[in-house]
């Protein structure tokens, strides 16, 4: 099994959301650890709350926030037998989808990757994420 191909980690989101431009760790929503680009949230650590509970009725205290680019891309990752999610809150956020921590291994790295790169690339000022991604400025 090559690198890429192992499951994910939450290292990996670390060290793959460390390694884009302009990438820094703050936070957001209060004292919720962020990865900003630009001082926008790509991906955030959310916390407890009361609209993502287990069976049992614990609350979930492993779920990231990650952007995506388009409604049709959080409806494709938010599919039947996904790791990613949403919740009723969520639902009214087109850009974002929600993954639990404990789910990171139903991925590959580099699946986890393209995920992160793209949230990045979605909240990236154009230049910045065209010069990484070597497309050229229209």
């Amino acid at each position: 099994m090559t690198q890429d191909h192992r499951p994910a980690t939450l290292e990996d989101v670390h060290s793959i959301a460390r390694a884009l431009p302009e990438v820094e760790l703050g936070t957001s929503w209060g004292d919720r650890p962020t990865y900003l680009v630009r001082g926008k949230g790509f991906i955030v650590w959310r916390g407890e709350q009361r609209d993502a509970v287990e069976p049992d009725g614990t609350l979930m205290d492993d779920v990231m926030v990650i952007s995506v680019p388009d409604p049709e891309d959080k409806l494709a990752l938010v599919g039947d037998d996904s790791p990613f999610f949403t919740t009723p809150h969520f639902d009214r956020a087109p850009r974002a989808v929600l993954l639990r921590e404990r789910d990171l291994g139903r991925l590959t790295r580099q699946e986890l990757a393209g995920i992160i790169v793209e949230a990045w690339a979605s909240r990236a000022p154009r230049t910045v994420a065209r010069a990484h991604l070597g497309e050229r400025a229209e």
